[in-house]
């Protein structure tokens, strides 16, 4: 089986990588791959790169994902998380072909507590989750063979997010300010690796299995706490630094202007993912302690 996998290089993308590997050849087309150059802004260029290759599935890791900057850049991020998986999935509908792609909890508006299914309305507050959300249409609208999981405060060891900002700012600054009134479940890009290739197996032999799927580990929390839990992990491991739990404030997210609108409400419910694939997935917190040994641990303190 022939595997065409799009953003091998960012944190979800690189687990993949792993976990997709022992499933057929691997294919990653990339910006400045030598053999398979790819410009997800330019339809063209993605659907060259599936002719070319001719796969039996494709999954879609790549996104923009630069929430505050997508209000200032909507026709990027729409190229990018919108047109391009149009693309991908016109052409697996004409391959018959099946289609992996990522979608995120900013599709809702993230009002009241309770997790969003699968069916709730999606009415996303920012250019981000609107853009993510027409990728999503357009997948569903070619009417190819497709898995689609969304996921929410994805996290690894490598690359960008908020663990290690965290860290960072942490041993920079004496005090930090972390709201304290979003709520969902930091998800490790680890974790939605193993469910994705344990998922595309179970879809592959059964189609009827295909469709939209909830992907978070269980529990919630907020921002401030998972916070005061890297700084608490940092300090154990004798991390020096500036900022302790202590000297974390919460505040509203009225209170923390940013350029995209956040949804409080990020909370998903996982219980469709569960019983069509018979998973059982963890609290939230072993992810993230796992992140930690791996970061914490390192011997030069850095990762990449």
């Amino acid at each position: 089986m022939r595997i065409v996998l799009f953003g091998a290089g960012g944190q979800v993308g690189w687990e993949l990588q792993r976990s997709l590997a022992p499933l057929g050849e691997l294919l990653m087309p990339a910006r400045r791959h030598p053999d398979a150059p790819v410009d997800l802004a330019e339809p063209e260029s993605v659907r060259r790169v599936l002719r070319r290759a001719r796969p039996q599935v494709i999954v879609n890791a790549a996104a923009y994902t630069a929430v505050d900057r997508a209000e200032a850049e909507p026709a990027l991020a729409h190229a990018v998380n919108a047109t391009a998986p149009g693309v991908m999935a016109t052409e697996a509908a004409e391959a018959g072909a099946l289609l992996v792609h990522y979608s995120t909890d900013y599709v809702f508006d993230g009002h009241g507590s309770t997790p969003w299914r699968e069916d709730d309305a999606p009415a996303p507050l920012n250019a981000y989750g609107r853009s993510k959300l027409e990728g999503e249409e357009a997948v569903r609208a070619s009417g190819c063979r497709h898995l689609l999981l969304r996921t929410s405060w994805v996290c690894s060891a490598r690359g960008g997010n908020f663990i290690r900002t965290i860290l960072r700012l942490a041993a920079e600054r004496d005090g930090l300010r972390v709201v304290d009134d979003q709520v969902g479940a930091p998800t490790g890009a680890e974790l939605l690796a193993d469910v994705t290739a344990h998922a595309l197996r179970a879809v592959l032999a059964r189609p009827e299995l295909g469709g939209t799927y909830h992907v978070a580990p269980a529990g919630a929390t907020s921002w401030h706490a998972y916070a005061c839990r890297v700084v608490d992990a940092a300090a154990a491991r004798g991390r020096t630094l500036r900022t302790r739990r202590e000297r974390i404030e919460p505040v509203p997210t009225r209170d923390y202007p940013s350029a995209a609108t956040r949804p409080l409400n990020s909370r998903l419910d996982t219980t469709r993912l569960q019983r069509s694939f018979g998973l059982k997935l963890p609290p939230w917190e072993q992810g993230v302690d796992r992140i930690l040994a791996e970061l914490l641990d390192a011997p030069d303190g850095t990762h990449p």
